[in-house]
């Protein structure tokens, strides 16, 4: 038997889409834009550092960073966003979502800072400052996952909701191609003014020492938008939902909501009063209750991230292929540091332009038409047969080495499907495993179970990121690269690759469709015999289908 819905909460869920939705999606978004612009762009800078700081004139080429210092510095800020999603994520239900939301964004910044100060001038004192801040940058940007797609959902209508937190996640995108940018305008700007000979002609001016500036003020760079948007966070009100489920304060829910969408909304004193002594909802996270409810579910959107995150950071094992086949980015020795980190740049925007981006806004548009469960379906479909595709033929398609080159290959398919699998991963899982546990979860445990599930993904993340890293590497000693074992190689990395794809597939099963129903009917919040434990929701419902029409 369904209990009366709060008639703010029902206001929210009725509610055309007005300015609110649109400044809500820009402020959260910000987050997320910043975000990516901070966990991308050292993958711009991290070849420069290895030129800068782990030179050896003996060896005859640039310098690169060891094995374990390049894990340290571009894994960091993964472990810190893992630990930021699990400790926000809970925060954000025991102090509410407004309240944390500015801790996270300061957090970004002040890192963002930090990542390009030294203290000390010896290889050993950069890194270890750099890993700091990347940390504790990582942290605060865990910590932005769970409680931008709460307060995105929780403020958005059950209409369009699904496209409002994929237009705040597909900020992601811009993010991305804004660090490439400035990467490209700094690095291009300090090689015209500081001329340097590439490395084969003269190894010891290829690096010119202004190159240190170029990866400060690229890292620092990241602070910028971050705090541009904290005064704007600041000023939005807590969400209703928080305010009148968990704090138990309908009547400021009432009139917080009255502002925000400018009519008045009057609560039944009777529903207040229910709400406010209702005490059968506050099962916990380890709990019976929740078990039953919702322990299917989140098992579903912890192993969907979390095989996803394995394949989707993992791609970067072939990107060099990739940018060296196509003639992207010529041998290191061809080129002096900062031109180096110019090229990077241009090939990983040009790759985001073309398939990041576009996969993005592309789950925006259909995602409240053809349904989570149906995208999700779709996206680990197309991965599977994609990366099949490029790694059963992975040898006839890169071609033979010839030089500093690759001959004899089909580097237009190789892009191609390439650029497909980044494609249907952000119209696809990428997107899915953000929306979903930000829809499913009660009020009071919403932000700690998406904390969870992202930091499932970010643990995949990192298995991906550097499991495969050492795995993809050459059976073959003498191909290995400096410092590394032998692994299993590149293509059989990307047979594995493929399967977990097809893993993620399966596991799609175990998530329901939330399609065009309010939170609290997923959530069971409106149900009293469900809150009571004495009956349980259906785990599962097929897609359901909703015409967006004037989103």
């Amino acid at each position: 038997m369904a209990k009366t819905q709060l008639e703010v909460l029902s206001a929210l869920d009725k509610a055309k889409t007005q300015w609110y939705h649109f400044t809500a999606i820009v402020i959260a978004g910000m987050g997320f834009f910043t975000d990516a612009y901070d966990l991308f762009c050292i993958s711009t800078v991290t070849k420069l550092l290895g030129r800068l700081y782990y030179y050896d004139p003996a060896s005859g080429k640039p310098g690169s960073l060891p094995p374990n210092v390049a894990a340290a510095v571009n894994g960091v800020a993964l472990c810190g966003a893992l630990a930021g999603q699990l400790f926000f994520g809970w925060l954000g239900d025991k102090m509410g979502r407004k309240r944390v939301y500015g801790m996270t964004l300061m957090l970004m910044v002040i890192s963002a800072i930090g990542t390009g100060l030294s203290f000390g001038h010896t290889a050993k004192s950069v890194m270890t400052t750099l890993c700091f801040f990347r940390f504790w940058l990582g942290f605060g940007i865990g910590g932005d996952y769970p409680l931008s797609a709460t307060i995105m959902s929780e403020y958005a209508n059950k209409r369009t909701r699904g496209a409002f937190i994929a237009a705040v996640f597909a900020m992601q995108g811009f993010g991305i191609l804004a660090g490439g940018a400035v990467a490209i305008i700094v690095s291009a700007g300090f090689n015209k003014a500081y001329k340097s000979p590439v490395f084969a002609e003269n190894p010891a001016l290829s690096t010119a020492p202004q190159a240190d500036l170029v990866w400060r003020i690229i890292l620092m760079a990241g602070a910028v938008p971050a705090a541009m948007t904290y005064y704007w966070r600041m000023r939005m009100p807590e969400t209703a939902r928080f305010t009148a489920l968990v704090a138990r304060n309908a009547k400021q829910a009432a009139s917080d909501m009255s502002k925000v969408l400018q009519m008045d909304i009057q609560e039944d004193p009777a529903a207040i009063q229910t709400v406010e002594d209702d005490d059968d909802v506050n099962y916990c996270l380890f709990s019976k209750q929740f078990l039953v409810r919702h322990g299917r579910h989140l098992l579903g959107t912890t192993s969907t991230w979390f095989l996803l995150d394995i394949a989707f950071y993992s791609q970067n094992l072939f990107q060099k292929d990739i940018f060296t086949a196509v003639g992207w980015l010529p041998a290191a020795k061809k080129m002096n540091a900062i031109e180096e980190v110019y090229r990077i740049a241009r090939a990983q925007s040009l790759i985001a332009l073309c398939s990041t981006v576009p996969g993005y806004w592309f789950s925006v548009l259909f995602i409240d038409r053809i349904g989570r469960f149906a995208i999700q379906l779709m996206g680990f479909f197309f991965m599977t047969i994609f990366m099949f595709a490029i790694s059963i033929p992975y040898d006839h398609r890169r071609g033979h080495k010839c030089g500093d080159a690759y001959c004899g290959g089909n580097h237009v398919a190789f892009v191609v499907l390439y650029s497909f699998t980044f494609f249907f991963s952000n119209f696809g899982p990428n997107s899915t495993t953000f929306i979903v546990p930000a829809e499913i979860f009660p009020a009071r445990l919403r932000s700690t179970c998406h904390g969870i599930s992202a930091a499932a993904g970010k643990a995949g993340a990192i298995v991906g990121a550097f499991g495969f890293l050492y795995a993809a590497q050459s059976p073959h000693q003498t191909e290995t690269d400096a410092g590394y074992p032998r692994g299993i190689g590149i293509k059989a990395a990307l047979l594995v690759l493929a399967i977990i794809n097809a893993l993620g597939f399966v596991c799609t099963f175990l998530v329901p469709e939330t399609n065009g129903k309010s939170l609290e009917e997923l959530s069971g919040e409106n149900d009293e015999e469900a809150v009571g434990s004495k009956k349980t929701m259906p785990l599962d419902s097929p897609p359901i289908i909703v015409p967006m029409t004037d989103f």
